[in-house]
């Protein structure tokens, strides 16, 4: 497997990674995972990592191999490309010493990609990719600085490494027509939902929230994960911006990293309405969701076809109900409405989506029954067992296509 991101990173694409690769050494596999140096969402290096140019380490049966790489602390299409180009050169010049049947890629990475198709040319097997975020469009709807400009090149890379492979799955369907059209046969391309890789919370509601300092009358709508510019939280900060000015006790918490923390926090200098907090361990994380009254999505409004938040499969799990607000047309409020499970708002919009917690904190009711509809959803379409199936599976048809 090549993929950037991988444990102790537990959030993102990591957490899938790591499962696809101990469930396929826990099937007999002999299993190796090209990956980088921990880093997300905080994009710092990990403690413990911070200096190291390689590493090999064994975790869950797996062997993983770890090349050092650039992390910009901010993101602009220059920073990322030479991100990206760290990636790829140290990579392509030490690579893993071994031969694999076959080579599975994690993107959005693109030098993930290239370095995918290229050890799989090299050892002369099928190279399954699977698709969780697509960088060409990604560049052209983040609103990252000189986007417009990096969209061209790295949709071009990413359709040459996408037509070359045996195997494409896609995260959502909302990928399929965009994959396509970078002249992908349609029968190569299947789609493979994420699933949630968190417990469902087991603690004490009462005590979780006493701990945060949340208060049994305020209403809390909770943010968790990367905080980065496809996000577009200054609509969160917005909203609470909003809610000081109104009676009733409403608190916007954000929660976890990304290179827009600092620029929230100084947008919300004076905000009594939202404070942070640092990302929750893999213990803590579904009992911090599930003391929250709401968990909020949020999207660009450009932002369409490119991404699927994979904290969506978390906040299912956790039986609250989740306010989206994101472009109707898109992926994740198509997944939201699916569900069943929260209610899609116009993206940028803070006065709709303070308008929307007031309405489910005066429908207890209401919120319930969207909040119970999520671990339904999971336990039909997301369970893990069912994911990593769908994973295994394309390995199937891409070795038997190289037959």
């Amino acid at each position: 497997m090549v993929s950037t991101n991988y444990a102790p990173e537990h959030t993102g694409i990591g957490p899938y990674s790591t499962q696809i690769a101990e469930h396929l050494a826990a099937s007999g596999a002999d299993t190796h995972v090209l990956a980088g140096m921990p880093h997300y969402p905080a994009w710092r290096v990990a403690d413990g990592y911070r200096g190291r140019w390689r590493v090999r380490e064994r975790r869950g049966g797996v062997t993983v191999h770890r090349r050092r790489h650039t992390v910009p602390p901010h993101q602009t299409a220059l920073r990322r490309a030479l991100f990206e180009a760290s990636i790829l050169a140290h990579s392509a010049m030490a690579p893993p010493r071994i031969r694999p049947e076959v080579v599975l890629t994690q993107m959005p990475s693109l030098a993930g990609g290239v370095l995918g198709g290229r050890l799989a040319r090299q050892a002369g097997v099928p190279h399954v990719v699977i698709v969780q975020d697509l960088m060409g469009a990604a560049a052209e709807q983040s609103g990252i600085q000189g986007g417009g400009r990096a969209a061209a090149l790295a949709g071009a890379v990413e359709a040459r490494v996408l037509r070359q492979a045996a195997v494409v799955g896609v995260v959502h369907e909302s990928f399929v027509d965009r994959v396509t059209a970078m002249g992908v046969p349609r029968g190569r391309v299947h789609v493979v939902p994420n699933w949630t890789h968190v417990q469902g919370p087991t603690g004490d509601r009462d005590r979780t929230r006493a701990r945060l300092g949340w208060s049994d009358g305020e209403t809390v709508v909770l943010h968790a994960g990367n905080m980065g510019l496809k996000q577009g939280l200054e609509v969160l900060v917005e909203a609470a911006r909003l809610a000081d000015q109104e009676a009733a006790p409403v608190r916007f918490v954000l929660m976890g990293d990304g290179n827009q923390r600092a620029h929230l926090q100084r947008l919300a200098a004076g905000v009594s309405a939202l404070s942070f907090l640092p990302p929750a361990d893999a213990e803590d994380f579904p009992e911090v969701l599930a003391a929250a009254d709401v968990l909020a999505v949020t999207q660009k409004a450009s932002v369409l076809d490119m991404s699927l938040p994979s904290k969506l499969t978390s906040y299912f799990m956790t039986g609250r109900p989740v306010i989206a607000s994101v472009a109707a047309e898109g992926g994740t409020a198509q997944e939201v409405l699916r569900s069943g499970a929260g209610t899609v708002l116009a993206p940028e919009d803070p006065k709709a989506l303070l308008t929307e917690v007031r309405a489910l904190a005066d429908d207890p009711g209401r919120a319930a029954r969207l909040g119970a509809r999520g671990p339904e959803y999971v336990e039909q379409r997301l369970s893990s067992r069912a994911g990593l199936e769908r994973i295994t599976e394309l390995l199937r048809i891409a070795r038997a296509a190289g037959r």
